[in-house]
């Protein structure tokens, strides 16, 4: 049978130009898959949310156990005394870390106090807030002193750990002082929630993640850059396309 003459296209006939042209797309698609395989998909962000109606008994504690692991990560106190006479002498509400790295959001005041910040609800709760709270409210006959004083949902900001592993979450509250027949601190919580990824902040009053992407997802200066999608368009259409790079090639040149 008598073979064709007509000259078979392969890459030996493309000029050095075309490839070298075939060769950066090729390691870009290369880097790009590996970049893929390599970085993955990011973690799921979750938020664990538990709604509630804790009232904090005068001189009782709440064990608030963040993420229902059965070990109670924080506790709330609710203290009040009276006068030798049965007068009221002072009440106080405070809050601090229970189990191992457990810790609330506030300052050391003068190196002596710790107060606990009452966040409104959309403050940010992370990394760089300090954690040293302890005293939420005094009342007494040094006067009143801190932030949680006739305050409603109003955020505690948590940090903990699970598996060693620093988490971040809060807990809503509800704070009034009664004056009078039942004197002391009525305080109720209302709800609490976590972060399920380890490291990442969360937002007071936040119980769902938001549907668009975050700042939390990987940098986009870590992702392999796309080639460009009129070469990789050539570059799926086979022998057309290589047709296709020639008459750029050749158009290139005279443009030159």
């Amino acid at each position: 049978m008598k073979r064709s003459s007509r000259p078979t296209r392969t890459i030996a006939n493309l000029s050095e130009s075309v490839h070298q042209r075939l060769n950066m797309y090729a390691l870009a698609a290369t880097g790009a898959g590996v970049g893929t395989l390599v970085l993955g998909q990011p973690a799921e962000a979750k938020i664990i949310y538990t709604p509630a109606h804790a009232v904090i008994p005068l001189n009782g504690d709440c064990l608030l156990d963040l993420n229902r692991d059965g070990v109670a990560d924080f506790t709330i106190s609710n203290l009040y005394r009276k006068t030798q006479s049965g007068g009221f002498l002072d009440a106080q509400l405070n809050a601090r870390g229970k189990s191992k790295g457990a810790a609330v959001a506030g300052k050391t005041f003068m190196g002596t106090t710790s107060y606990v910040y009452a966040l409104a609800r959309g403050s940010k709760i992370g990394p760089s807030r300090p954690f040293s709270g302890y005293n939420m409210l005094y009342i007494g006959y040094r006067g009143t002193l801190g932030k949680w004083a006739n305050v409603k949902e109003r955020y505690l900001g948590l940090r903990f750990q699970i598996k060693g592993r620093v988490h971040y979450g809060w807990a809503r509250l509800n704070v009034r002082f009664v004056n009078g027949v039942g004197v002391g601190i009525a305080a109720t919580m209302t709800g609490y929630a976590y972060e399920t990824i380890p490291g990442k902040g969360i937002i007071a009053g936040q119980t769902k993640e938001p549907d668009d992407i975050s700042v939390d997802q990987p940098d986009a200066a870590l992702i392999m850059p796309t080639p460009e999608p009129a070469a990789l368009g050539a570059l799926a259409m086979g022998a057309p396309g290589l047709s296709i790079w020639r008459r750029e090639e050749r158009r290139s040149h005279l443009d030159r």
